[in-house]
């Protein structure tokens, strides 16, 4: 008996191993982010919260540098981008740009040391493209960035490629008999809180613009013509949502009523934008460019680095916790704003996919 109980002690052990790894270890606080009684409490924990806040610090800074004097494009060669700069700006700007994106390698990293007119290396090609995405977000897509705006080390912090991009799955085959098509789940990986969820929302979402839906907006059967897949590769993102910002589902949905605008935070509406920013950063500025890179750099089906939430947020619910770097490097608002086309206006229930 005694050895049979041995037998049994260790399983057990190790199940209960296995189920406690899905828990987050205490300490949890909630913070209410809605009206009494409607359960709208945000989740943290102060111990990841403290890891958080290194990751999201903001590097030291000189402060602006003098627009006073020569214009860049005047004193150097072949300067494409912030040619309207002064020479102090310009740079101030390359050096900080070389400790945001390649600290170690330096300015080699873009440029060939023997002539920085030469346009030979890939990367400096790049750059000119990241720095006109980085304006363009912060004068076109304010509804989402407001004034905080973005600069390289929003998402590169220190890396050559930002440490959370996203790379197309490779096609999957369809099973047979009664697997049917396995939609990219029971694959777990981080992006969707390690759940059996579709592994492969980024896609749909965030470089195409299938309608993300679980509610319909009248009753069966002609309200809600959202699949099952559908539903679950919306939950798929909604996860990514979630891990991205540290955040949990209450932080943009009222969970009396999930679907309604009306009685959603107003994040809600920025999560709407977020996702066409996304979209806009990795069709005209992300793909559009592929061929400047080298195979290594492209992702198994040859495709382009692109952008999610986490490529900016890194698990902090507002980018660096909201603080702006645009006065020290106010060119990188770019041009005079233009009219955003079809995302000026605040989106309502019945004319956004996002239900």
């Amino acid at each position: 008996m005694k050895q049979l109980r041995k037998f049994l002690i260790l399983p057990a052990l190790l199940l209960s191993a296995l189920v406690l790894s899905g828990c987050e270890r205490p300490p949890i606080e909630a913070v209410q982010h809605g009206y009494r009684g409607t359960a709208m409490d945000i989740i943290y924990n102060p111990r990841i919260l403290a890891g958080q806040a290194e990751k999201n610090a903001v590097p030291a800074s000189n402060g602006p540098a003098s627009a006073e004097g020569p214009k860049a494009g005047v004193v150097y060669q072949n300067v494409k981008v912030l040619n309207n700069l002064s020479v102090a700006q310009f740079s101030s700007f390359m050096v900080a740009m070389t400790s945001w994106v390649a600290p170690e390698q330096g300015c080699t990293y873009c440029h060939n040391a023997a002539n920085f007119a030469d346009d030979s290396l890939y990367t400096k090609n790049v750059a000119r493209n990241m720095i006109l995405m980085t304006q363009r977000v912060n004068t076109q897509w304010q509804n989402h960035v407001a004034q905080t705006g973005v600069t390289c080390y929003t998402c590169h912090r220190g890396n050559n490629i930002p440490q959370n991009v996203w790379f197309k799955d490779p096609i999957q085959k369809v099973g047979n008999g009664m697997l049917g098509n396995k939609n990219g789940q029971n694959t777990p990986v981080d992006s969707s809180g390690y759940a059996s969820l579709p592994k492969n929302t980024f896609a749909s979402y965030l470089l195409n613009n299938e309608k993300i839906r679980v509610n319909g907006e009248t009753a069966l059967p002609t309200g809600n013509k959202s699949s099952i897949n559908a539903t679950e590769s919306t939950y798929g993102l909604m996860m990514h949502f979630s891990r991205s910002l540290g955040v949990n589902c209450t932080y943009c949905h009222n969970t009396r009523s999930v679907a309604s605008w009306e009685q959603s935070p107003p994040q809600k509406t920025k999560a709407w934008y977020a996702i066409r920013m996304a979209q806009d950063i990795n069709n005209n500025y992300m793909v559009p460019i592929t061929g400047l890179f080298p195979p290594h750099r492209l992702g198994p089906t040859g495709d382009v680095a692109k952008a999610n939430c986490a490529t900016c947020h890194q698990g902090a619910y507002k980018p660096l916790y909201g603080v702006s770097m645009l006065p020290d490097y106010p060119y990188l608002t770019g041009p005079a704003k233009t009219t955003q086309k079809s995302t000026d206006a605040v989106p309502s229930p019945k004319s956004v996919a996002m239900k």
